[in-house]
């Protein structure tokens, strides 16, 4: 059985062009990336900490703080 060469990686590379088109190999490719380095990670076990999302009321834009949405007439009803 002999190796694989330089002349057989073009030719699959060809091949996968051919199948997905250009648009769709990008997309793959870091799919496979991110799904290789989740499964290193999960048989290492190394786990990376998942940014927090807090925000605090001081950092939300004025008038969003506790503050109900008014309310909007729906267009079957009749405003008076």
């Amino acid at each position: 059985m002999s190796n694989i060469g330089p002349l057989e990686i073009a030719g699959l590379l060809l091949l996968a062009l051919l199948l997905f088109g250009a648009k769709r190999l990008p997309e793959i490719g870091r799919s496979l990336g991110s799904g290789m380095r989740e499964f290193k990670d999960s048989v290492s076990g190394v786990s990376k900490p998942e940014p927090e999302q807090h925000v605090q009321a001081s950092q939300l834009p004025a008038g969003t703080q506790d503050t109900p949405a008014p309310a909007q007439p729906r267009e079957n009803e009749t405003v008076h």
